[in-house]
C-alpha cells in the first residue's frame, strides 16, 4: 500500500494533480505571451510569465507546434464552458448569446497569429480546425435556439454563417488599429432580433 501524503492523497495523486496544475499555468502564460508577443515569443519569456522552469514546458510541450496546439485546444474549450455558464446564468438567452459572441470575437481577434502559425502543418492544422467546429458550433446552436424560443430573435440562423460571418469581420484587426469589429458584429446581432413591438 502506498504512503499517503499530507492531505491523505498518495505521492503519485499528488505528483499528477501537480502536473495538470503546472499544465494549466504554461497554457495560460502561454496564451497571454502570444497575444502580447507572437508565437514565436522565446520559451524563456513564457517560462518566467509561468514561474516554472523551461523544462517544465518541454516536458508537456516537446515542440512549440505542440504549445501551439495546446494553447488553441485551451482557449476553445474555455470558449465552449462559457457557453453553458452563461444561458444558465444570463439574464436572457439573448444577453447570454451576447456575451458569448464578445467571448468569441475575443477569441478570434486574438488567435489568428495562433492559427497562422500552424498553416503550414496541413493535418494539425485541419485537425485543430475539426475540434474548434465540433466544439463551438453546438454551443452556437444551444444558444440561437434558446433566443429563438425565447422570442428574442429571428429563426433560421444557422450556427456555422453565424461564426463564419463573426470571423470574417475580424479578419484585419491584426494589421489595422482603427479597425474595431466589435461595432459590425454588434450590427450584424442586431440584425438577428426580432423587432420591439409596442
Amino acid at each position: 500500500m502506498a504512503a499517503e501524503g499530507p492531505a491523505g492523497a498518495s505521492p503519485s495523486r499528488s505528483k499528477r494533480a501537480d502536473a495538470q496544475r503546472n499544465r494549466e499555468t504554461v497554457l495560460t502564460a502561454a496564451a497571454g505571451v502570444f497575444v502580447t508577443s507572437g508565437v514565436d515569443a522565446p520559451i524563456r519569456q513564457i517560462a518566467t510569465q509561468a514561474g516554472v522552469g523551461m523544462a517544465t514546458i518541454y516536458r508537456h510541450f516537446p515542440t512549440r507546434a505542440d504549445l501551439v496546439t495546446a494553447v488553441y485546444q485551451h482557449q476553445i474549450e474555455a470558449c465552449a464552458e462559457a457557453g453553458r455558464t452563461l444561458l444558465a446564468n444570463a439574464d436572457s438567452p439573448l444577453d447570454a448569446l451576447h456575451q458569448w459572441i464578445d467571448l468569441f470575437v475575443d477569441f478570434l481577434v486574438t488567435k489568428h497569429g495562433l492559427a497562422d502559425a500552424l498553416q503550414s502543418d496541413s493535418d494539425r492544422f485541419a485537425a485543430l480546425h475539426a475540434y474548434f467546429l465540433d466544439r463551438l458550433l453546438p454551443v452556437c446552436a444551444q444558444l440561437l435556439d434558446a433566443a429563438v424560443e425565447a422570442g428574442d430573435i429571428k429563426p433560421g440562423t444557422q450556427p456555422y454563417e453565424l461564426m463564419r460571418g463573426i470571423g470574417n469581420l475580424c479578419i484585419g484587426r491584426d494589421n489595422d488599429p482603427r479597425y474595431d469589429p466589435r461595432r459590425l458584429v454588434a450590427l450584424l446581432l442586431q440584425g438577428l432580433q426580432r423587432p420591439q413591438t409596442s
